[in-house]
This record gives C-alpha cells, sequence and structure tokens, in this order.
C-alpha cells in the first residue's frame, strides 16, 4: 500500500473495510502489463488504483511490450492482462487464442481506434473549408510551405526508420504530391516531427504531414486528419502501400488499429465483478491525448497522469463502476 493511501484506509469505516476484504479474497492477487509507451502505462496505473482501492486487489504491475507481453500472456497465462494491446500485430494468434480459450478480449479501450493519417491544424481547417481531403490539401503548396523552400509545399514524413515512412512515401507518389508543387519532407525522428507541428503552431503557419493519436501532441495541439478519399484496402496495403519502393503504388488509407484490453481466461473467470470494470472500461483518444499533454507538460508519470486522471475527469471513469467502488476510489484519491 502506498503512503499516499495510508491514511485514506485507515480512516475507513469499519464496513468498507469489510467490504474491500472480501473483494481482496474474491479478486485476489492481479498482474498487469505496464506497456513501454505512455498511453498504455497510464492505462495500468488507472487499472491499478481502480483495483486495488475499488475491489480490494493485489496489483503488481510487470513491465511490457506488444509481442513479449502477447507471447507470455498466451504461452504461460501472464501477466493476467494487457490493458492496452495493439491487436493488428498479433492479430492471427489472438483469434486463435480467444478460440481455445487460452485468452479473452476484454474491452476495446480505445473506442476509436488507434489511428494514423495526414493531418493540418485546424486553424488551417476552419480559415480554409474546402480543405476536407488531402488531395484538397495539395492543391494549395502555398498554405504548407517546406521548411528549407518555402516556394514548394512540404508533406512532413513519419521518422525515419519506422514501417510509416515507408508508407508515406508510397501515398506521396501515389498522390503525385511532387508533380503538385510538394515535397516530402524527413524528420530524422519522432522529437523532430514533434517539434516542426510546435514551430508551426507558434507562429500559426502551415502544415501537413504524417502523425498518429492518441499523442500527447494532438493532445496539445489541435489538428484536424484528413480523408484520403477511399477506405482501406488491406490487400494493396500489405502488397504495395507498406512495402518500400513499390513501384506503382495506389492512393490508400491508414488502417484503424484494434486497441483491446486482453486478459488470460483464468482471469476472467476468478476476476468477479472486477472483471465487469475491465469490460466496461473504455476512452477516446482525444481524451487520452490530453492526459498525455498533462503528463508532457509537467514531467509526470505513468502514475502522475493516471492520479490526474482520475482527479479531474470523474465524470468518465465513475461510468465504469459500481457506485460504491466509486465512492472508495475518490476518498482514496
Amino acid at each position: 500500500m502506498t503512503k499516499r493511501f495510508a491514511s485514506a484506509w485507515l480512516a475507513m469505516p469499519l464496513a468498507a473495510l469489510a467490504t474491500s476484504a472480501w473483494a481482496s479474497e474474491e479478486c485476489g492477487n492481479v498482474s498487469i502489463a505496464e506497456m513501454n509507451w505512455a498511453s498504455a502505462g497510464v492505462a495500468a496505473q488507472v487499472d491499478k488504483i481502480i483495483l486495488e482501492q475499488g475491489y480490494g486487489c493485489s496489483v503488481e504491475l510487470v513491465a511490457g511490450d506488444t509481442m513479449p507481453t502477447f507471447t507470455s500472456m498466451n504461452e504461460k497465462g501472464e501477466p493476467d492482462m494487457a490493458p492496452e494491446l495493439w491487436v493488428n500485430a498479433v492479430r492471427t494468434p489472438l483469434d486463435a487464442a480467444v478460440g481455445e480459450g487460452r485468452l479473452v478480449i476484454a474491452a476495446e479501450i480505445l473506442e476509436d481506434g488507434g489511428v494514423e493519417g495526414w493531418w493540418i491544424p485546424k486553424y488551417i481547417a476552419e480559415a480554409h473549408p474546402e480543405i476536407d481531403s488531402v488531395q484538397a490539401a495539395l492543391e494549395h503548396p502555398e498554405l504548407f510551405p517546406a521548411p528549407e523552400d518555402p516556394s514548394v509545399g512540404g508533406v512532413y514524413n513519419c521518422p525515419s526508420g519506422w514501417n510509416c515512412q515507408i508508407s508515406t512515401a508510397n501515398l506521396f507518389a501515389a498522390l503525385g504530391a511532387e508533380d503538385k508543387g510538394f515535397e516530402l519532407i524527413d524528420t530524422g525522428s519522432a522529437a523532430g516531427l514533434d517539434g516542426s507541428i510546435a514551430n508551426a503552431y507558434e507562429r500559426e503557419a502551415g502544415w501537413l504531414g504524417y502523425y498518429w493519436a492518441p499523442t500527447a501532441i494532438l493532445g496539445k495541439y489541435e489538428m484536424v486528419r484528413l480523408s484520403f478519399g477511399v477506405e482501406n484496402d488491406k490487400a494493396e496495403w500489405d502488397a504495395c502501400t507498406a512495402i518500400p519502393d513499390c513501384p506503382e503504388p495506389k492512393v490508400n488509407s491508414y488502417p484503424v488499429s484494434d486497441v483491446f484490453t486482453v486478459v488470460t481466461k483464468e482471469f476472467a473467470d476468478k476476476a468477479g465483478v472486477a472483471m465487469d470494470y475491465v469490460a466496461k472500461r473504455k476512452w477516446s483518444n482525444d481524451t487520452v491525448g490530453k492526459i498525455l499533454a498533462w503528463m508532457d507538460e509537467n514531467q509526470g508519470t505513468n502514475e502522475d497522469a493516471a492520479y490526474h486522471f482520475l482527479e479531474t475527469m470523474p465524470e468518465l471513469w465513475k461510468t465504469w463502476v459500481p457506485e460504491d467502488v466509486a465512492q472508495r476510489v475518490s476518498d482514496a484519491l
């Protein structure tokens, strides 16, 4: 038990302590993967607080990442829960594990999925409502000047070495962006890409390029994702859009990533009412972005951000739990 909660628990009435003891016997020990990216790390800390303080579980956080965590859950039955698993990378083996009764998909934690695309600042979208697609944006290179040569437009690419660098370059070619007066800007790193958005916002300048959500940057700076005018063609994506130097790329849309909370079958069977919480718990990219922006601005930890969320957005998380659980968590904050 943390020092932060010690006084709150000591002050709890005997009836509440008895309820917590009962819940602890039912919920027991829970291991949760704290993945090594911010949104998933915050989700794990939120789960820890609610499960411990609301349901009396004993929670252990373990370091995680997509493939190692999935493999361990599938083969060893541990940890009990991955709060934010981006399942596109493990779709086939996950379907098999669910079908064979080893794992359970508990909830779609990101209700609008993990999204990628080409974005423009909201102030540009509001000033130019005709720019409602990537194709429309490419008709206006003068609105999105390249940093080294403002006489041409710039499309900011995904960081070097990431797969999205390949797909963005292929889409740039498919759209004929160079012929329309644009060049593809290599930002070099995630920090360079973030800095280009921040710099544009400070000057209220034009910006067009790749980004993804949920992220701290999109929580801090309001951006509008543009349509490519077509649905995602998975076959084309796998055969060309995501392949280096594809000779004849076609216009395509980035796939939306399913982002689920996945638990072991053993946890689902033993967790009792705590599983009801896990199954209900979801939030939007906008909500996560705001939390991550606060975390970035305040140099907070995952745990700090979890407390900030619980303290400032009770209207959301209290819909995930019964009133008595919400009261116990509130009393502990």
